[in-house]
């Protein structure tokens, strides 16, 4: 639930982002724009399905080369699992409501083929610092991720870095 949280947490805050950008720019042309709930709701599906995605370990080659090749893998093959997943969602909710398969596929991502696009390029974007993190935190351990990123450093005696707790 923890890993759900974060992962969450961290979706909303770009997909809010993205939002706020959306907002601003239809305003400008006079058109009302709040789609603050339709990030909520797409934080926490996306996080279930990336969740899905790890049970099923996609994108776990790799894991042997250099930081950069395992954090692109898992953000594309992510992007992937995230659009044939939304595109299946939208189709179960279409039908849900009466509408038809090609209805429903036509509304995702915006409904044009640059704006689908532009949502595919978004997210790969917002995955892949998520993945980089992930990556190395598989390396050097969370814990230790954590504590660099969250916890003051103070320099070493012999020149390296060490955490406020480690250095009581």
């Amino acid at each position: 639930m923890k890993e759900f949280v974060v992962i969450a947490v961290y979706l909303f805050v770009c997909f809010t982002a993205v939002a706020f950008l959306k907002a601003a720019i239809l305003h400008a042309h006079g058109i009302d724009f709040a789609p603050f709930g339709f990030a909520a709701a797409k934080a926490l599906i996306f996080a279930k399905f990336i969740l899905l995605g790890r049970a099923l370990s996609i994108g776990e080659q790799f894991k042997t080369y250099p930081l950069i090749w395992p954090t692109l893998h898992k953000s594309f093959a992510f992007l992937v699992l995230l659009m044939v997943l939304n595109v299946i969602e939208e189709v179960v909710v279409g039908l849900i409501h009466h509408r038809t398969i090609l209805d429903s596929i036509a509304d995702i991502g915006g409904g044009t083929i640059e704006q689908m696009i532009a949502t595919s390029v978004i997210v790969l974007l917002i995955l892949t610092p998520f993945f980089a993190f992930r990556t190395l935190g598989e390396i050097v351990g969370e814990d230790n991720l954590i504590q660099l990123f969250f916890l003051h450093h103070r320099k070493g005696r012999k020149g390296g870095v060490t955490t406020n707790a480690a250095a009581r």
